[in-house]
């Protein structure tokens, strides 16, 4: 990190530990459809700061209607999450993580507009943040490790219980530190996080050794569908809203699937869509190479990172493979063109 760079941080964590000290109720929230880094960082920054502030009324928000997937029940304080649309409270200061656009919010945007102050703390690039205070570190591996360093910024103790969130929003972020943003700060971290308490196995067995029979068989079904093109550069897969209802499959269960595609040998990009509802897709991204991926996202008012992201469409399955399959050809025939 450059000089420039500290300074700058310094001067956000400054400005975000103010705005902490002079609330008294404080919102924090992740984006709709939460990932492992999401609920993690959340749920870590929030133990913190009741660690720090324990007459300060902190809650977790859950952007959407419906609960996380079953997989992250091991989370500490996950049981105590509320769901913004069952929150009437006018909060001093509404935190974000792990997001810097505020559609992603949800069922939360609500919150976001009457609280009286917000601030972000989150790792994707965004050019015109939306928040009071923001600290954005786009080389940080999730956003788990913007929030360790903000915690330890404060002075808070690193309970295991602190530690074994961020060490899932870590590790769910890296897809177990095996992509291209595994970095040397997140293996840092990462041991850090151990030895404050984090219990690595617990993570893996819960996230990635948590599957239902269900899931499995919807999985083999995607795993069937997958198809490539561009001589085996990109590959592509789906899943109806008939198969969830079929094996008894929650959207919530089923973000892992993306995965499956992106085993397939020879791909450097992988596509996998979902049927939501009718005429509603959510399409997940995943580069195996230096593509960058997040402007496809964007481009269909997602977002994300240059190596993951994701989006939503009103469309059919059919539509959204024709609005979306030319944009990644196009990017595969840039790359080969250099």
């Amino acid at each position: 990190m450059s000089d420039k760079e500290l300074s700058h941080k310094m001067q956000v964590f400054a400005a975000l530990k103010e705005l902490v000290e002079k609330s008294q109720t404080i919102a924090i929230c992740g984006h709709t459809s939460p990932d492992g880094d999401a609920l993690g960082s959340a749920l870590g920054l929030a133990l913190g700061l009741r660690s720090l502030f324990p007459d300060k009324h902190i809650v977790n928000l859950l952007a959407d209607s419906v609960d996380p997937g079953h997989i992250y029940s091991f989370l500490p304080g996950i049981s105590q999450m509320v769901h913004a649309g069952d929150y009437a409270e006018t909060p001093d200061l509404m935190i974000v993580v792990d997001l810097s656009v505020s559609h992603r919010l949800n069922d939360a945007q609500a919150v976001l507009k009457r609280a009286h102050a917000t601030a972000i703390l989150d790792h994707h690039p965004c050019e015109h943040p939306f928040g009071d205070v923001s600290y954005i570190k786009p080389d940080a591996a999730a956003a788990g490790v913007v929030i360790f360093d903000f915690l330890r910024y404060l002075g808070v103790s690193i309970t295991p219980d602190i530690a074994q969130n961020l060490f899932c929003a870590l590790m769910t972020d890296t897809g177990r530190f095996q992509y291209q943003n595994a970095n040397p700060e997140a293996f840092e971290v990462a041991s850090q996080l151990v030895n404050f308490g984090a219990d690595p196995s617990v993570v893996s067995l819960n996230i990635y050794q948590n599957a239902s029979l269900g899931y499995l068989h919807l999985k083999a079904l995607v795993m069937g569908r997958i198809t490539c093109f561009c001589n085996g550069k990109i590959a592509y897969s789906y899943a109806t809203r008939a198969d969830y209802v079929r094996f008894g499959v929650s959207l919530e269960e089923s973000e892992g699937l993306v995965d499956a595609v992106r085993c397939t040998s020879g791909a450097e990009i992988v596509l996998f869509l979902k049927e939501v509802c009718d005429a509603t897709i959510r399409g997940n991204l995943r580069s195996k190479s230096e593509i960058d991926i997040s402007g496809v996202a964007a481009s269909f008012g997602g977002g994300g990172h240059k190596a993951a992201a994701g989006f939503t469409i009103d469309a059919s399955l059919d539509e959204a493979f024709s609005l979306v399959l030319p944009k990644l050809q196009e990017l595969i025939t840039q790359k080969e063109s250099l």
